[in-house]
């Protein structure tokens, strides 16, 4: 892979996963304590376990991420979707903390050279552009996941995270704007 490519393919992963990251803590922050354990049914998962998988899943996957299988012997899986009634909003926002601090060491201390070598998860051989992409769609399926059950849950209460339903022509506006150099500040939305 040409050089300038891996580049700018890295800044862009390290650009989407501090979206996502950013994305899920704007609906968390909106959530009360105790919605971070409420899941919908029987067969749902609360945000706190989604948390909670995503964190096992980073600390698996991006620790010693060139060097080991991304599923390391020691994860439990299974115990992942599994919440201990004395859990509190501290201990998951630090799981979470945690788990992107893995991910952020492990991406930044990639090279260019380093996109196309080979690494494993699961024992199955991955260029390093596979496996963060593999992590990249993971991730954004379990943050869409999030931000659905938090504005559930906030309902009218829910501050929008994206450009507020009926505003997309004024966004245009501003948007145009910033480009013309107008307004200093890139306005918000997806």
């Amino acid at each position: 892979m040409h050089a300038d490519i891996a580049t700018h393919y890295l800044d862009e992963v390290r650009r989407q996963f501090r979206g996502h990251k950013r994305l899920a803590e704007g609906a968390i922050g909106q959530l009360k304590d105790e919605e971070l354990f409420i899941a919908l049914d029987s067969e749902s998962n609360s945000i706190a376990i989604l948390i909670k998988h995503l964190a096992g899943n980073m600390r698996s996957r991006f620790t010693d991420f060139l060097t080991t299988d991304g599923e390391k012997p020691d994860r439990d899986r299974d115990q992942e979707f599994e919440m201990n009634s004395a859990t509190t909003r501290a201990d998951v926002m630090r799981w979470w903390e945690e788990g992107w601090a893995r991910v952020f060491a492990a991406i930044e201390a990639l090279t260019p050279e380093d996109v196309m070598r080979t690494v494993t998860v699961r024992g199955e051989p991955h260029t390093v552009l596979q496996a963060i992409n593999r992590q990249m769609a993971h991730y954004a399926y379990h943050t869409g996941q999030i931000v659905f059950l938090a504005k559930h849950f906030r309902s009218s209460e829910w501050k929008t995270l994206s450009v507020p339903r009926g505003k997309s022509k004024e966004f245009k506006a501003t948007a145009r704007k910033y480009e013309k150099g107008v307004l200093r500040e890139r306005p918000e939305g997806r």
